[in-house]
Protein backbone atom coordinates (compact mmCIF):
# COMPACT_ATOMS: atom_id res chain seq x y z
CA UNK A 1 0.00 0.00 0.00
CA UNK A 2 2.68 2.42 0.87
CA UNK A 3 4.14 1.66 -2.54
CA UNK A 4 0.94 2.23 -4.21
CA UNK A 5 0.24 5.36 -2.50
CA UNK A 6 4.37 6.62 -3.22
CA UNK A 7 3.44 6.41 -6.77
CA UNK A 8 -0.11 7.91 -6.74
CA UNK A 9 1.48 10.72 -4.99
CA UNK A 10 4.19 11.28 -7.42
CA UNK A 11 1.82 11.18 -10.42
CA UNK A 12 -0.57 13.74 -8.55
CA UNK A 13 2.42 15.98 -8.31
CA UNK A 14 2.91 15.39 -11.62
CA UNK A 15 -0.85 16.16 -13.28
CA UNK A 16 -0.65 19.47 -11.47
CA UNK A 17 2.00 20.28 -13.38
CA UNK A 18 0.87 19.59 -16.27
CA UNK A 19 -2.57 21.42 -15.45
CA UNK A 20 -0.47 24.77 -14.87
CA UNK A 21 0.86 24.18 -18.38
CA UNK A 22 -2.22 23.67 -20.05
CA UNK A 23 -3.66 26.69 -18.36
CA UNK A 24 -0.98 28.54 -19.15
CA UNK A 25 -1.08 27.45 -22.53
CA UNK A 26 -5.31 28.25 -23.14
CA UNK A 27 -7.99 30.37 -21.59
CA UNK A 28 -11.30 28.76 -21.54
CA UNK A 29 -11.83 31.36 -24.73
CA UNK A 30 -9.11 30.47 -26.83
CA UNK A 31 -9.83 26.32 -25.62
CA UNK A 32 -13.24 26.93 -26.44
CA UNK A 33 -13.56 29.20 -29.45
CA UNK A 34 -9.73 27.17 -31.14
CA UNK A 35 -9.11 24.07 -29.92
CA UNK A 36 -13.26 22.42 -29.25
CA UNK A 37 -14.73 24.69 -32.54
CA UNK A 38 -11.31 23.34 -34.71
CA UNK A 39 -12.14 19.39 -33.65
CA UNK A 40 -16.28 19.89 -34.28
CA UNK A 41 -15.45 21.37 -37.40
CA UNK A 42 -12.96 18.34 -38.19
CA UNK A 43 -15.26 16.15 -37.62
CA UNK A 44 -18.18 17.46 -39.40
CA UNK A 45 -15.96 18.01 -42.08
CA UNK A 46 -15.31 13.85 -42.42
CA UNK A 47 -18.78 12.91 -41.96
CA UNK A 48 -19.87 15.62 -44.70
CA UNK A 49 -16.71 14.42 -47.06
CA UNK A 50 -17.38 10.56 -46.49
CA UNK A 51 -20.90 10.95 -47.30
CA UNK A 52 -20.06 12.81 -50.24
CA UNK A 53 -17.62 10.25 -51.23
CA UNK A 54 -19.75 7.30 -50.95
CA UNK A 55 -18.25 6.29 -47.33
CA UNK A 56 -18.89 2.56 -46.86
CA UNK A 57 -19.28 3.40 -43.50
CA UNK A 58 -23.00 5.19 -43.00
CA UNK A 59 -23.03 8.85 -41.48
CA UNK A 60 -24.03 7.27 -37.96
CA UNK A 61 -21.07 5.58 -37.98
CA UNK A 62 -18.67 8.14 -39.50
CA UNK A 63 -19.81 10.98 -36.91
CA UNK A 64 -19.42 8.59 -33.79
CA UNK A 65 -16.18 7.31 -35.08
CA UNK A 66 -14.65 10.80 -36.23
CA UNK A 67 -15.81 12.32 -33.18
CA UNK A 68 -14.23 9.46 -30.62
CA UNK A 69 -11.16 10.23 -32.38
CA UNK A 70 -10.64 13.81 -31.31
CA UNK A 71 -9.44 12.39 -28.32
CA UNK A 72 -6.53 10.41 -29.90
CA UNK A 73 -5.42 13.46 -31.14
CA UNK A 74 -5.53 15.08 -27.97
CA UNK A 75 -3.77 12.67 -26.20
CA UNK A 76 -1.15 12.49 -29.02
CA UNK A 77 0.24 15.82 -27.55
CA UNK A 78 1.97 14.29 -25.02
CA UNK A 79 4.63 13.13 -27.15
CA UNK A 80 5.95 16.90 -27.69
CA UNK A 81 4.92 17.35 -23.76
CA UNK A 82 7.64 14.92 -22.59
CA UNK A 83 10.14 15.32 -25.07
CA UNK A 84 9.77 19.45 -23.97
CA UNK A 85 11.27 17.95 -20.26
CA UNK A 86 14.70 16.95 -22.45
CA UNK A 87 14.63 20.09 -24.41
CA UNK A 88 14.24 22.04 -20.81
CA UNK A 89 17.21 20.16 -19.24
CA UNK A 90 15.30 18.58 -16.90
CA UNK A 91 15.38 14.54 -17.96
CA UNK A 92 18.71 14.59 -16.31
CA UNK A 93 16.69 15.26 -12.76
CA UNK A 94 14.57 12.66 -13.71
CA UNK A 95 16.85 9.81 -14.56
CA UNK A 96 18.77 10.45 -11.00
CA UNK A 97 15.24 10.25 -9.25
CA UNK A 98 14.47 7.18 -7.25
CA UNK A 99 11.15 6.32 -8.79
CA UNK A 100 10.72 5.12 -12.25
CA UNK A 101 10.53 7.77 -15.20
CA UNK A 102 7.05 6.30 -16.63
CA UNK A 103 5.19 7.61 -13.35
CA UNK A 104 6.31 11.16 -13.51
CA UNK A 105 5.70 11.63 -17.41
CA UNK A 106 2.52 9.59 -17.03
CA UNK A 107 1.33 12.35 -14.80
CA UNK A 108 2.82 15.23 -16.42
CA UNK A 109 0.38 14.61 -19.75
CA UNK A 110 -3.21 13.92 -17.74
CA UNK A 111 -4.33 17.36 -19.03
CA UNK A 112 -4.65 15.92 -22.50
CA UNK A 113 -6.77 12.77 -21.58
CA UNK A 114 -9.04 15.70 -19.48
CA UNK A 115 -9.16 17.55 -22.62
CA UNK A 116 -9.72 15.06 -25.57
CA UNK A 117 -12.25 13.31 -23.49
CA UNK A 118 -13.96 17.10 -23.09
CA UNK A 119 -13.75 17.43 -26.67
CA UNK A 120 -15.05 13.97 -27.61
CA UNK A 121 -18.07 13.94 -25.52
CA UNK A 122 -19.40 17.21 -27.25
CA UNK A 123 -18.68 16.04 -30.11
CA UNK A 124 -20.95 12.87 -29.54
CA UNK A 125 -23.65 14.80 -28.14
CA UNK A 126 -24.04 17.85 -29.43
CA UNK A 127 -22.94 16.93 -33.37
CA UNK A 128 -24.87 13.48 -33.28
CA UNK A 129 -28.28 14.84 -33.17
CA UNK A 130 -27.61 16.12 -36.42
CA UNK A 131 -26.23 13.27 -38.45
CA UNK A 132 -28.67 10.82 -36.85
CA UNK A 133 -27.36 9.89 -34.02
CA UNK A 134 -29.61 9.64 -31.23
CA UNK A 135 -28.51 9.07 -27.59
CA UNK A 136 -30.71 7.85 -24.46
CA UNK A 137 -29.63 9.28 -20.89
CA UNK A 138 -28.89 5.61 -20.29
CA UNK A 139 -26.05 5.18 -23.22
CA UNK A 140 -24.76 8.63 -22.98
CA UNK A 141 -24.22 8.05 -19.58
CA UNK A 142 -22.27 4.95 -20.49
CA UNK A 143 -20.26 6.46 -23.53
CA UNK A 144 -18.66 9.00 -21.16
CA UNK A 145 -16.25 6.20 -19.30
CA UNK A 146 -15.86 4.70 -22.60
CA UNK A 147 -14.36 7.62 -23.95
CA UNK A 148 -12.19 8.17 -20.80
CA UNK A 149 -10.99 4.87 -21.07
CA UNK A 150 -10.25 5.23 -25.30
CA UNK A 151 -8.34 8.63 -24.10
CA UNK A 152 -6.52 6.97 -20.90
CA UNK A 153 -5.32 3.46 -23.25
CA UNK A 154 -4.39 6.44 -26.94
CA UNK A 155 -2.71 8.18 -24.09
CA UNK A 156 -0.42 5.10 -23.34
CA UNK A 157 0.43 4.23 -26.94
CA UNK A 158 1.54 7.99 -26.93
CA UNK A 159 3.85 7.67 -24.08
CA UNK A 160 4.98 4.85 -25.67
CA UNK A 161 5.41 6.50 -28.84
CA UNK A 162 7.56 9.49 -26.30
CA UNK A 163 9.89 7.00 -25.13
CA UNK A 164 10.59 6.02 -28.45
CA UNK A 165 11.83 9.53 -30.08
CA UNK A 166 13.01 10.96 -25.95
CA UNK A 167 16.95 10.47 -27.92
CA UNK A 168 15.75 12.08 -31.02
CA UNK A 169 13.70 14.76 -29.88
CA UNK A 170 13.48 16.59 -33.33
CA UNK A 171 11.02 13.71 -34.09
CA UNK A 172 8.23 14.50 -32.16
CA UNK A 173 6.01 16.37 -34.30
CA UNK A 174 6.38 13.18 -36.99
CA UNK A 175 5.57 10.47 -34.28
CA UNK A 176 2.91 12.32 -32.93
CA UNK A 177 1.11 13.42 -36.51
CA UNK A 178 2.03 9.86 -38.13
CA UNK A 179 0.59 8.23 -34.79
CA UNK A 180 -2.93 9.80 -35.03
CA UNK A 181 -2.96 9.83 -38.98
CA UNK A 182 -2.49 6.10 -39.28
CA UNK A 183 -4.78 5.02 -36.66
CA UNK A 184 -7.44 6.89 -38.52
CA UNK A 185 -6.82 5.51 -41.67
CA UNK A 186 -6.42 1.30 -40.41
CA UNK A 187 -8.88 1.82 -37.07
CA UNK A 188 -12.00 1.94 -38.53
CA UNK A 189 -12.98 5.49 -38.65
CA UNK A 190 -13.48 6.08 -42.10
CA UNK A 191 -13.71 2.30 -43.11
CA UNK A 192 -14.20 -0.63 -42.20
CA UNK A 193 -11.27 -2.30 -40.21
CA UNK A 194 -12.55 -5.07 -42.67
CA UNK A 195 -11.35 -3.00 -45.91
CA UNK A 196 -7.91 -3.77 -45.18
CA UNK A 197 -5.60 -6.91 -46.14
CA UNK A 198 -5.50 -9.31 -42.95
CA UNK A 199 -1.71 -8.01 -41.72
CA UNK A 200 -3.12 -4.27 -41.52
CA UNK A 201 -6.44 -5.82 -39.63
CA UNK A 202 -4.03 -7.32 -37.25
CA UNK A 203 -2.33 -3.98 -36.37
CA UNK A 204 -5.65 -2.60 -36.08
CA UNK A 205 -6.91 -4.95 -33.09
CA UNK A 206 -3.36 -3.89 -31.62
CA UNK A 207 -4.85 -0.27 -31.20
CA UNK A 208 -6.84 0.57 -28.43
CA UNK A 209 -9.01 3.05 -30.81
CA UNK A 210 -10.25 0.04 -33.16
CA UNK A 211 -12.19 -0.90 -29.92
CA UNK A 212 -12.77 2.53 -28.28
CA UNK A 213 -14.53 3.38 -31.32
CA UNK A 214 -16.80 0.25 -31.48
CA UNK A 215 -17.77 0.45 -27.94
CA UNK A 216 -18.91 3.66 -28.44
CA UNK A 217 -20.60 2.83 -31.74
CA UNK A 218 -22.29 -0.15 -30.22
CA UNK A 219 -23.90 2.03 -27.65
CA UNK A 220 -25.02 4.47 -29.89
CA UNK A 221 -26.76 1.69 -31.56
CA UNK A 222 -28.71 0.78 -29.11
CA UNK A 223 -26.83 -2.82 -28.58
CA UNK A 224 -26.71 -4.48 -25.45
CA UNK A 225 -24.30 -3.17 -22.21
CA UNK A 226 -22.83 -6.35 -22.81
CA UNK A 227 -21.41 -6.04 -25.93
CA UNK A 228 -19.77 -2.57 -25.52
CA UNK A 229 -18.47 -3.62 -22.54
CA UNK A 230 -16.28 -6.45 -24.00
CA UNK A 231 -14.78 -3.63 -26.56
CA UNK A 232 -14.20 -1.90 -23.83
CA UNK A 233 -12.38 -4.09 -22.39
CA UNK A 234 -10.21 -5.02 -25.54
CA UNK A 235 -9.53 -1.28 -25.21
CA UNK A 236 -8.69 -1.66 -21.13
CA UNK A 237 -6.18 -4.28 -22.44
CA UNK A 238 -4.70 -2.71 -25.55
CA UNK A 239 -3.55 0.43 -23.23
CA UNK A 240 -2.26 -1.92 -20.49
CA UNK A 241 -0.04 -3.69 -23.52
CA UNK A 242 0.82 0.10 -24.72
CA UNK A 243 1.44 0.74 -21.25
CA UNK A 244 3.99 -1.84 -20.13
CA UNK A 245 5.67 -1.05 -23.80
CA UNK A 246 6.00 2.32 -22.82
CA UNK A 247 7.64 1.92 -19.49
CA UNK A 248 10.13 -0.28 -21.12
CA UNK A 249 11.12 2.65 -23.45
CA UNK A 250 11.43 5.31 -20.72
CA UNK A 251 13.54 2.48 -18.96
CA UNK A 252 16.01 2.37 -22.01
CA UNK A 253 16.40 5.48 -22.26
CA UNK A 254 17.32 6.27 -18.90
CA UNK A 255 19.73 2.78 -18.91
CA UNK A 256 21.53 4.25 -22.07
CA UNK A 257 22.48 7.54 -21.34
CA UNK A 258 23.85 6.49 -17.36
CA UNK A 259 26.07 4.42 -20.15
CA UNK A 260 26.60 6.67 -22.75
CA UNK A 261 26.97 9.94 -20.10
CA UNK A 262 24.43 11.82 -22.86
CA UNK A 263 21.16 11.74 -21.06
CA UNK A 264 21.05 15.78 -21.23
CA UNK A 265 21.79 15.44 -25.12
CA UNK A 266 19.33 14.90 -28.00
CA UNK A 267 19.03 15.64 -31.74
Amino acid sequence: MKRIAYILRIVRHSAANGAADFRATYTWKSWTFGWLARMLTQVVFFVVAGRALGATHTQHQLLVSNAVTACVIETMAVVSTSARERRDGTLPLLVAAPPSMIWVFFGRGTQHVVSGTLTSVVALLALGPLYGVSWSWSSALLAVPAVILTALANYCLGLALSGLVLSHTSLRGVAANAGYIAMMAVCGVQVPVAFWPLPVQVVAYGLPLTYGIRAVQALSAGQSVATAAAWACGTVLAGCLWFLLAAAAFRRVGERGRRSGSIEFSI
